[in-house]
């Protein structure tokens, strides 16, 4: 592990692995360096290219600062990105491609290239009064420190069964999962928005190449968004994985990376 300090003093962990052009992989909500399947994702792609994992600001082995902005998160992904040597192809998943996504309209040539997997707008409007109202729920919990409760909303959210959720509450790994409980603010309040629908203004101005990806056995409106962000970044493409899900097997989505950054 190694550590950047941003531009606001917040001590961001990094792990560096491999040789080639420079890939920053950029978490969804209560995603760390670490966890899941991130690590295989890493390895897998470290053979053609200079892979960066890091821990966002609230998370892991990074530190935080208050008050939360975007643009702070944005300045973490550029000192990265200063230090893989001035520019790199950015890769986000889920909530973390709509980060990435900001980021690339916000650092211009820094960002060579943009990946994104499942980023979860959502246009339908059932589905935005849904998502308001957790949003009111999740920040209710969270002004009050009931940094549990704020889990067990965003895995209800997703659809996680509440007999499913009630155990996992006693399992070891639950205390980890409420230290970064306040970040899901961060995802889902400040990136995505109040009503999470697609930034379609915003994604307009991204002008690198740019690979919008979901998942055949993903949630139906995945698929309509990602058709919409690949029609409104001038140039995308828009490929489905077939067999996947938003928890996208590494074995799956690493040569097709590879072979976006790579040509």
């Amino acid at each position: 592990m190694t550590t950047l300090e941003s531009k606001d003093g917040t001590m961001i962990a990094f792990d560096r692995q491999g040789d080639g052009p420079a890939l920053i992989l950029v978490d969804g909500a209560m995603g760390t360096r670490s966890s899941g399947s991130k690590p295989e994702l890493a390895k897998r792609l470290a053979q053609r290219l200079t892979v960066y994992t890091y821990d966002r600001r609230g998370r892991g082995d990074s530190g935080d600062t208050k008050p939360y902005a975007v643009d702070r998160e944005i300045e973490d992904i550029e000192i990265l990105i200063d230090k893989a040597g001035g520019s790199a192809f950015l890769y986000g998943h889920s909530s973390g491609a709509c980060l990435a996504l900001d980021a690339t309209v916000k650092l211009g040539d820094k960002v060579h290239k943009l990946a994104m997997y499942e980023a979860p707008y959502n246009d339908d409007p059932r589905a935005q009064k849904a998502w308001a109202e957790y949003i009111k729920n999740l920040t209710e919990a969270l002004a009050s420190d009931r940094r549990g409760d704020a889990v067990a909303l965003f895995m209800a959210y997703v659809g996680m069964p509440a007999a499913q959720i009630e155990g996992m509450r006693h399992a070891p790994f639950w205390g980890g999962m409420e230290a970064i409980a306040p970040t899901l603010a961060y995802d889902h309040t400040a990136i995505m928005g109040k009503d999470g629908s697609i930034p379609t203004e915003r994604a307009a101005r991204v002008h690198v190449p740019t690979l919008v990806m979901n998942g055949g056995n993903g949630a139906p409106f995945m698929l309509e968004t990602a058709k919409t962000l690949s029609k409104t970044i001038p140039g995308a493409k828009l490929r489905t994985l077939e067999g996947q899900s938003h928890d996208v097997h590494p074995e799956a989505l690493a040569p097709v990376l590879v072979e976006f950054f790579t040509n």
